[in-house]
């Protein structure tokens, strides 16, 4: 087992920021795990309402160190002087919004955790002054990276990096894991005509082409369910778009939820469905499918890892929005239609979440920590 060392943790939400995703989990689950390999972590995170400016969450400690004007300024300043006085012995970065560059101004090794990277996704999400100066900081990466050792979530998120100019063999896999649901899950034939979407309500999610693509099958269904968990600065937008197609009578936005009644909402569905243009993983994907429900996803980077094709879901080719809305209907109506089809991909996706959970992704992160001190 690797020895122990003090970690110092790079992500700009922690798992307490309203806006906290997959990236977030996996820094809340790794240290929660990481603790007790005997592990210290400590994570430099932005500020929100209402939020200490020192907290200890299972596993952690959280520094935060500011609204995001002045989070990413202070961000290097106190990860160069905390590294340089010696509290520190790795610091882990985490790519998932703008890249950190710690190489440049940490005194001790780091080791950065690819997420996904957002490149000209990034004009879908944010407005066009931000995103392009989040596209130009991610063309730094082969040059401030170069001697930096990745972990990349998903095969989709290695292939980008490399592409990028980062050499294969810098770079090994870590997958994110769940925390497996305590109810055992419906069988499909018992569950209402439900379709479910889980996770945050963002524009590049592009639920509102799911919502387009449900409206067309409420003649052919017409006890369609429709039910979004997750929270995000889409839902005003995403309530409009449900109003505007006739939907607002069957669509319940539930937001944030607890996990129970998220394993409840979710494993009731029929199908949920993940119509984004781009993820570094997926953890709702495997948290549904632990659930026995086949997940409809986009064929895009890190949905194409963690969803089989035609084992424990289907993806769909992506194109343009009535094109892509048009297939998303298909698949959905065929695993709505054909219940022994669903059950043979409830089956199959139930087997495929076993594979993941947070010990073993905790015990990867701790062996490539001790490797980068050693090389350090």
């Amino acid at each position: 087992m690797p020895s122990p060392c003090r970690i110092l943790v790079l992500n700009e939400r922690d798992p307490l920021h309203p806006a906290a995703g997959g990236a977030e989990v996996h820094v809340a689950q790794i240290a929660r795990c990481m603790q007790q390999l005997g592990f210290e972590t400590t994570q430099l995170a932005s500020s929100f309402p209402g939020a200490s400016v020192r907290e200890s969450v299972p596993g952690m400690e959280i520094w935060r160190l500011g609204n995001l004007a002045a989070y990413y300024s202070r961000v290097a300043w106190t990860c160069a002087r905390e590294t340089r006085r010696g509290r520190f012995d790795v610091v882990v970065e985490h790519l998932n919004k703008v890249p950190f560059c710690a190489a440049a101004y940490a005194a001790v090794p780091v080791l950065a955790v690819n997420h996904h990277l957002f490149g000209r996704s990034a004009f879908k999400q944010v407005a066009w002054p931000i995103a392009a100066t989040v596209v130009a900081i991610e063309r730094l990466i082969p040059l401030v990276y170069r001697n930096v050792p990745f972990l990349a979530v998903s095969q989709s998120s290695k292939d980008d990096l490399v592409k990028r100019g980062i050499r294969p063999d810098q770079i090994g896999i870590i997958h994110n894991g769940i925390m497996l649901p305590r109810v055992e899950p419906k069988p499909l034939s018992e569950r209402p005509c439900r379709v479910a979407y889980l996770g945050r309500l963002e524009p590049y999610k592009r639920v509102d082409l799911m919502l387009r693509s449900l409206a067309t099958l409420v003649e052919r269904f017409p006890l369609l369910e429709i039910v979004l968990v997750g929270r995000g600065t889409a839902r005003p937008h995403l309530e409009r778009v449900a109003a505007e197609l006739g939907l607002s009578d069957r669509t319940r936005f539930a937001g944030f939820v607890s996990d129970e009644e998220r394993d409840r909402l979710i494993g009731d569905a029929r199908v949920c469905i993940c119509p984004s243009v781009k993820e570094g993983w997926g953890i709702t994907v495997i948290e549904a499918n632990a659930l026995g429900t086949p997940v409809v996803a986009t064929d895009a980077p890190g949905l194409r890892d963690a969803v089989r094709n035609g084992e424990t879901g289907v993806l769909v080719k992506d194109g343009e929005p009535s094109e892509f809305t048009e297939r998303l209907a298909t698949a959905t109506a065929d695993l709505l239609s054909d219940t022994s089809l669903a059950t043979n991909l409830s089956s199959g996706a139930r087997e495929w979440a076993r594979r993941f959970n947070w010990e073993s992704a905790a015990s990867k992160m701790a062996q490539a920590i001790e490797n980068v001190r050693r090389a350090g």
